[in-house]
């Protein structure tokens, strides 16, 4: 869908966002679930605003990692905000970053929640017993564990559109200090309005290493 001229490139604020917003890098609008947000700091630096929460003026650039290399290269964000600004020599990075620990800060959020169940039998108990919305893999899991696990997953829920979503884009150390245990290989996630936020904060992650043409349209 393409932007009206009218569209205002600048938000009003983090309590006043509309469900879509206009993209400074394609020029495109799109919901904000598919947009990341940037204000301005204190000392003219450009910050990422994964979370859409911090305070003054923001623009939006789709979550993913062309379009915000593409914003950076043309100097979108300066035009935007009619102002000079500083652009990190790492901002691409540093979203990525952001973007990652949002997802782990929501992880242990559905930990706390006692959505999360953790240790490789307790995971396959959960996919036989319980309502398991995503099977958490590490990165780097041993083959065959996620081969007996995903085994179950296939045997329960077969081509049932309650089907798991699998994460394995977080590593063992991740999940231990998100889990507050040590050794995490496996995790399940049950069903839960917390696990339902990590899930998206996942799947922005996901959008924006994977540069997912969904998001582009």
């Amino acid at each position: 869908m393409l932007a009206r001229l009218e569209h205002p490139e600048l938000d009003a604020g983090p309590r006043r966002t509309a469900p879509e917003r206009l993209c400074i890098a394609r020029r495109t609008v799109r919901p904000v679930s598919e947009m990341i947000r940037f204000v301005v700091g204190p000392d003219g630096t450009i910050v990422p605003d994964v979370k859409h929460k911090l305070p003054g003026r923001g623009a939006w650039v789709s979550a993913n990692r062309a379009d915000l290399e593409q914003a950076v290269k043309r100097k979108a964000f300066g035009r935007t905000f009619k102002r000079e600004v500083r652009l990190p020599p790492d901002l691409v990075e540093v979203t990525e970053r952001l973007l990652e620990r949002a997802a782990l800060d929501s992880l242990a959020i559905a930990h706390k929640a006692g959505l999360v169940v953790a240790g490789f039998a307790k995971v396959a108990a959960a996919l036989a017993q319980k309502p398991v919305v995503a099977l958490i893999h590490a990165a780097g899991a041993s083959p065959e564990g996620v081969r007996k696990l995903d085994g179950i997953v296939q045997g329960r829920f077969s081509e049932r559109p309650d089907r798991p979503r699998t994460i394995d884009m977080l590593t063992t150390t991740q999940l231990d200090l998100a889990l507050g245990r040590s050794n995490v290989v496996h995790a399940a996630l049950l069903a839960g309005a917390a696990s339902t936020a990590f899930l998206t904060r996942c799947g922005g992650l996901e959008r924006f290493r994977n540069d997912d043409p969904a998001v582009h349209g």
